[in-house]
């Protein structure tokens, strides 16, 4: 793996610090401002869906002006809005907190198209092992994101305010290794003017796969993930165990990408998907057993390795789906899925875990990852299938 690869992940890495920060302290920081306590995941939400706004635009970015500038455009967003939501939380904002985010999104949408940069820098014999290997840049997150909000919650007189300048200094720091990357050029006009339609691409079995299942596992994880700091709040349990559940989500979630890729290239992505559908489903297990800390640290240590198993499998997927000339706007519509998924799953969090409870959640959570497992065997199936002459 080059020099290229490796800055990447340590950007990758400074990425999920920001997210993670962002979903450790949103959440609260909402629900000390919100009018109503079902508005307390608002924030949260206001993120992705800023990220699902943007996808169209980063995909245009992207095109015109090539990787590093749009990814580079992308931190600049990230120090702005964490500014801005530092002001929203002295000043009490609540509706300013929420805008902040929405702006936020943009970073997040540039930053998610980090694994196919990857994909790229390797070339197609090592693609696998280049996603997977940028996906445990991740563990800097891990380490960094929740110490980064219980070291910072208390700097200023405001409950987290410190939380969103270090994240403005995270990015800053981001912006400053980015500039070392020399990234892949972008396909030749030649190239470009064969593209397919993006309709044709989505029309394929293995793009709608890679789709649903990359959407509904990110969905699934950002369900529980973001609704686990209030849940721990509610069951009595201080700020400093939902830090540390969070960490070993985080572990969970990328500690798997220094193996997960050579995993993928011996057995096939949809294999090593399907083990990232058991692993979820023994998340949810484990999270109805009970509401003690060791329940919550095991459960979302589970629905991390399920994650990062089910994501990196669909990423490593969609890769098929695609040429060289329909990227971008391939990239674009998957990370639109995803966002779109994380929207809807933001909301439904605070709204379930503040009026219906952590069970109530979990229970709702086995619906889309069983679809996940269908879906799976229905592409196996069909892949096996033998061709008719």
């Amino acid at each position: 793996m080059n020099r290229n690869l490796w800055l990447l992940a340590l950007c990758q890495g400074l990425f999920l610090t920001n997210n993670v920060v962002f979903i450790a302290i949103n959440g609260l920081v909402g629900l000390a401002l919100a009018p109503l306590g079902w508005m307390a995941t608002l924030p949260v939400m206001a993120y992705v869906v800023g990220s699902a706004l943007s996808t169209g635009m980063v995909a245009r970015t992207q095109r015109r002006f090539g990787r590093k500038a749009s990814f580079q455009a992308g931190l600049a967003v990230a120090v702005l809005s964490a500014l801005v939501c530092a002001y929203a939380a002295m000043s009490r904002d609540f509706w300013l907190l929420c805008l902040a985010t929405v702006v936020a999104g943009y970073y997040n949408a540039n930053a998610g198209l980090y694994r196919f940069a990857a994909a790229e820098l390797a070339g197609s014999g090592a693609r696998e092992k280049a996603v997977s290997l940028v996906m445990a840049g991740g563990l800097l997150g891990a380490v960094a994101g929740p110490n980064l909000a219980a070291r910072t919650r208390d700097l200023s007189a405001v409950p987290f305010a410190g939380a969103y300048f270090a994240l403005a200094g995270v990015a800053l720091l981001a912006m400053a290794l980015l500039a070392f990357i020399k990234f892949a050029p972008p396909p030749a006009p030649a190239a470009a003017a064969a593209a397919r339609s993006l309709r044709q691409v989505m029309r394929q079995p293995i793009f709608i796969v890679a789709a649903a299942s990359g959407s509904l596992g990110y969905g699934v994880m950002n369900l529980l993930m973001a609704a686990t700091p209030i849940a721990m709040q509610q069951c009595g349990l201080p700020f400093s165990d939902a830090a540390l559940v969070l960490q070993w989500h985080v572990i969970g979630m990328f500690a798997p990408g220094f193996f997960t890729g050579g995993l993928i290239k011996r057995f096939g992505a949809i294999a090593i998907m399907g083990i990232g559908v058991a692993l979820m489903l023994a998340c949810i297990v484990v999270a109805l057993s009970g509401v003690q800390l060791h329940q919550f640290v095991v459960a979302l240590f589970l629905l991390g390795m399920g994650w990062n198993f089910l994501f990196t499998g669909s990423t490593t997927l969609s890769l098929s789906a695609y040429g060289p000339q329909e990227r971008d706007m391939a990239q674009g519509a998957l990370n639109f899925f995803v966002f779109a998924t994380l929207a809807v799953t933001s909301f439904a969090s605070g709204v379930l875990v503040t009026t219906r409870g952590w069970e109530l959640l979990n229970y709702g959570s086995l619906v889309p990852v069983v679809l996940t497992g269908a879906a799976l065997v229905w592409l196996k199936l069909r892949s096996a299938r033998p061709a008719i002459a």
